[in-house]
């Protein structure tokens, strides 16, 4: 028996799940190897239509045993399955977010309805969350849905009917294939296709058997995540295949954490573009906030510290927290407060709560304010920064079901102000979150939030590494520029031996503190030097930034060092290209201040304008506003020209690390010599750290190697043939699945060193290559539809550029047009050419590319596959791969008029009328021909060319349908009208 997606990962998923194996139908008796919770039912035991989403018999048995009321009277369980059905049917009006964060309502118990005495309103409960053996939970496989089109989705899991998880496995033993696959299946086609099926949705897996990866509906492929194991560091980074995506696959599926993730875990927010989208935690995002509220339900620790890497997602993490906590009985109603060290941060962490419509937050603007609250015993979560704790009176709040969570939990903390929140708060849970803790004698992150108990004194740690490999973030590479430029290191040593660069500089404290080494001011903003530098951040930009759709923000000594930056730059790109943010004091001249000065709300909207890909801003200059707390994913390359040091720096250069759609690195390139010596710039206890940072002259020493590496996949190919006969012997090199996955995986990791590095002068020895094997590559690269995104992926822009600008070297010879038909076929077989069967291959290939969702010509794709398979292997003479092939070709000639005659049957008249009898019940009127004439007469009547595209065609040919119904009294049957409708926006 071969190896294949059924049965050596999808059956696999189910025997983790149920312990049923339907390799060889049996079911194990040790629920410990598989948990116990989960029960297959294979399709055909669920008791469901094709059309339906609900498995409506199990759900009402669970609204009958987990509601007093419905017990009584069952017939009630009715009426809320009807409300359900209505939400599912909604979305296509309302979109798939909002039609689930409606139906998560319904989910976590917020609902009520009029079932008590006298109408009193009660809740509706459909998930039992305190008892888990009181639901229903089914596991079934290949589950058949038709809405517009029918799908068919691998794995759907059922909580009391309801179908909370989809799943998509992929084939383990083809290189190519990934999980990507599988994700793109379930994001891109059955969410759109039958997403009726995707509103009570908790969220979606997919697996290849080697990684597991998940995702919340509507989450881009670029933001699925992978699912870790607690304290399995060997299984963490080691350990892949199916007994590792099953140990993660029991963990993440458990009923006990998907309801976490469903009541806890689950936000509906709005992003910048102001759409509506929903998130669902990373594992470290959901272990941390768990281990936040395990420790305050103990009650004997009092701290902790989580230490997760810049921009692993910390303030969605004390989001999760935060609301988690609200929402525990046990704790009576607590206090958090969510404190931030910096204004500019105060507005980030503000908006990811508002943003995220968490109820009973408060932000406070005044100490006397917080005060306030904090004495009248509030109990909300208040966000507000640490500053607000000066002169903060001893024993404010007593009560021990008061939180902290210290958002950047470094510097100011454990001064002072520390001291006086501790004092203030004598009995508060206190938890510091830091992606770059402080270990030194005057500033300790660990003695002022770790807990000896912890293991190296922290309760929660991601490490850089950690998100790199999960891709939370983006590696970082830096480029050091322009040797006569830099600082010398006498100078920087006398010049900063007063120069004690505290994190929390502001603006006015940065300027002062460059007074007082006039010497350094004058040599870094000297004019030529500045001339200098911003010639080569243009050319720079010009070459690596904007072909790829990236921006950029350039970092200057002091607040006059950015206008001078800002004014030479005017020379090299227009003015509404770049936007200076800086904040002025009440000593600046009056016309800086007008000219300069950027308050609260303009410095939002030059955000917003900075994070828009279409908009002119191209490049943000600062000097320390915006260098923490600021989050835009398109930023992707800083220009940095300033000493930082520390926390400060991994900070800042952390902007650039963010996912965004084709960035692959963010880039660093230093101006100032910050990192001559990059391990002392970043001084920090952990040794892995001083990796953070790659080095470019790391990369250019990789790149020989990869291109020999790749160019090894075609030993004894003559690379100066030109035209077809080149092309064909190239990829005559890698004949088969193994050899072209295996040059792909070559060829990407080399398109990554030579996209990084280009357009770097030691790229051009190697351009020739390169060229040839981009060329190659594309050639054999399959459709985007169907195979390997992950390892065929798209060309890079750099990449794209070369061979767009280079012309074909010699003549282009097309190969001459081949018609399919059965005396062409008849003439192959008696005359068994090598040439022209290998022509008549590729042919098929095309044809069965262009219907290539039919399952017959699936089939006969699949058998021409085998039958190459079997040639490769020398299993058949290539005489009888002839023959075959024309069987083959015969029968694809056969297929395609049988197809060509459906078409023309398929009038739109005849697809109403298939539609009419499909769904016909005893109410149907019995004249469906002319229901259907008179549909088809007035939708002729009103639509246009392309009605379909605008808002205006659709809601007249909706008015007319619902008109027609009418006539018939059809016109309530709502799942009629959406079939019909359908129907008519595609033949019509």
């Amino acid at each position: 028996m071969s190896f294949n997606e059924l049965n050596s990962v999808e059956n696999y998923i189910i025997k983790q799940l149920t312990g049923v194996n339907l390799n060889i139908n049996e079911v194990s008796d040790d629920t410990s190897l598989y948990g116990g919770f989960w029960h297959y039912k294979s399709p055909q035991e669920l008791q469901r239509s094709v059309n339906e989403v609900l498995l409506e018999a199990d759900l009402k048995v669970a609204l009958i045993k987990l509601n007093p009321e419905i017990t009584q009277n069952p017939d009630l369980a009715d009426e809320v399955i009807y409300k359900l059905r209505a939400i599912l049917i909604s979305v296509h009006q309302v979109g798939l977010v909002r039609a689930n964060e409606e139906f998560f309502k319904w989910l976590q118990g917020d609902k009520t309805m009029p079932f008590g005495e006298n109408n009193r309103h009660v809740p509706v409960r459909l998930i039992d969350f305190e008892a888990l053996k009181n639901n229903s939970f089914i596991a079934t496989t290949q589950f058949r849905i038709h809405h517009r089109e029918t799908k068919i989705p691998d794995v759907v899991l059922f909580i009391n009917g309801l179908p909370v998880v989809i799943g998509e496995a992929k084939t383990s033993i083809r290189p190519a294939i990934s999980w990507l696959d599988g994700a793109h299946e379930v994001h891109d086609i059955y969410e759109n296709a039958v997403s009726q099926l995707f509103v009570p949705n908790i969220l979606s897996f997919a697996t290849e058997g080697k990684e597991l990866y998940y995702g919340a509906i509507r989450t881009p492929l670029e933001f699925w995540a992978p699912w870790r194991l607690e304290n399995d560091e060997d299984a963490i980074a080691k350990r892949l295949g199916l007994g590792e995506v099953g140990k993660e696959l029991s963990d993440l599926l458990h009923p006990q954490r998907l309801l976490d993730i469903l009541q806890n875990f689950s936000l509906f927010t709005t992003n910048k573009k102001k759409q509506r989208i929903k998130v669902i935690p990373r594992f470290q995002q959901y272990e941390g906030a768990n281990k936040i509220v395990e420790r305050v339900k103990e009650g004997k620790i009092k701290k902790g510290l989580i230490w997760h890497f810049q921009g692993s997602g910390k303030s969605l993490l004390m989001v999760f927290a935060a609301q988690k906590l609200r929402r525990e009985k046990n704790l009576k109603s607590p206090t958090v407060i969510v404190l931030v060290d910096r204004t500019d941060l105060d507005t980030q962490i503000t908006g990811t709560f508002n943003a995220a419509d968490i109820s009973n937050v408060q932000t406070t603007d005044s100490i006397t304010e917080l005060q306030t609250l904090l004495e009248r015993d509030t109990r909300k979560i208040i966000i507000s920064t640490i500053f607000k704790f000066r002169d903060a009176k001893l024993n404010m709040n007593t009560r021990d079901n008061v939180i902290v969570l210290v958002d950047e939990a470094h510097r100011t903390q454990e001064g002072d102000l520390g001291r006086q929140m501790r004092a203030a708060l004598p009995n508060a849970f206190l938890f510091g979150l830091t992606g770059t803790p402080v270990n030194k004698a005057d500033k300790n992150t660990f003695w002022a939030f770790g807990a000896e108990e912890d293991n190296g004194g922290y309760m929660s740690r991601y490490t850089f590494h950690d998100s790199i490999r999960d891709n939370a973030t983006l590696p970082l590479h830096f480029e050091p520029r322009l040797v006569d430029v830099h600082v010398d290191k006498e100078t920087i040593d006398k010049a900063f031996e007063e120069f004690k660069e505290s994190a929390a500089l502001t603006d006015e404290e940065a300027d002062a503190l460059n007074k007082k080494s006039a010497k350094m001011s004058a040599f870094l903003k000297s004019p030529e030097r500045v001339e200098k530098i911003v010639s080569d951040i243009a050319k720079h930009f010009k070459d690596k930034v904007a072909p790829h759709g990236f921006k950029a923000m350039v970092v200057t000594p002091d607040r006059y060092a950015c206008v001078q930056y800002k004014e030479e730059l005017d020379k090299y790109f227009p003015e509404e290209a770049s936007k200076v943010v800086i904040s002025t004091s009440a000593n600046d001249e009056l016309e800086f201040k007008q000219k300069w000065g950027v308050d609260k709300g303009q410095q939002e909207k030059i955000v917003e304008e900075f994070n828009d890909a279409q908009s002119d801003l191209k490049f943000i200059i600062v000097t320390a506003k915006l260098l923490t707390g600021f989050d835009a994913p398109i930023l992707q390359t800083m220009y940095l020209d300033k000493s930082i040091k520390d926390h400060t720096l991994l900070q800042a250069i952390c902007r650039t690390n963010r996912l965004f759609p084709n960035k692959s690195f963010g880039r660093i390139v230093d101006y100032f010599g910050v990192f001559d010596d990059a391990a002392k710039a970043l001084q920090f206890d952990e040794e892995s750290i001083k990796t953070v940072i790659s080095n470019l002259t790391e990369l250019r020493d990789k790149l020989p190697e990869a291109l020999k590496d790749a160019l090894s996949n075609f030993k004894g190919v003559d690379r100066t043939i030109d035209g077809f006969e080149g092309l064909e012997a190239a990829q005559n090199a890698i004949n088969d699945n193994d050899k072209k996955d295996a040059f792909a995986k070559d060829y990407k990791f080399l398109a990554k060193i030579w996209e990084s590095l280009s357009p770097d002068p030691m790229l051009n020895e190697h351009q020739a290559d390169y060229k040839w094997l981009s060329q190659v590559f594309e050639s054999v690269r399959p459709a985007a539809d169907n195979i390997g995104k992950l390892l065929w992926f798209s060309l890079g822009a750099e990449t794209t550029k070369l061979m767009h600008e280079n012309t074909h070297v010699g003549e282009v010879h097309h190969l001459e047009e081949f018609v399919l038909d059965a005396d062409v076929i008849e003439n192959i077989f008696n005359n068994p050419d090598p040439k022209n069967a290998k022509k008549l291959e590729k042919l098929l290939i095309k044809r069965f590319k262009k219907h290539a969702g039919d399952p017959k010509f699936k089939s006969l794709s699949e058998r021409l596959e085998a039958l190459r398979d079997k040639a490769e292997l020398g299993l058949i003479t290539s005489i009888e791969f002839v023959k075959e092939l024309c069987k083959l070709a015969k029968e694809t000639i056969v297929a395609e008029k049988e197809l060509e005659e459906l078409i023309i049957e398929k009038t739109p008249k005849a697809a109403l009328t298939e539609l009419f009898i499909e769904l016909k019940n005893d109410e149907t009127p019995a004249v469906v021909e002319r229901i259907v004439t008179d549909i088809d007469a007035i939708v002729r009547v009103v639509r246009f060319p392309g009605w379909q595209k605008t808002s205006s065609g659709e809601r007249e040919v909706q008015k007319s349908l619902r008109k027609a119904l009418l006539k018939y009294k059809l016109h309530k049957d709502q799942m009629l009208f959406e079939r019909a409708y359908g129907y008519i926006k595609e033949y019509y």
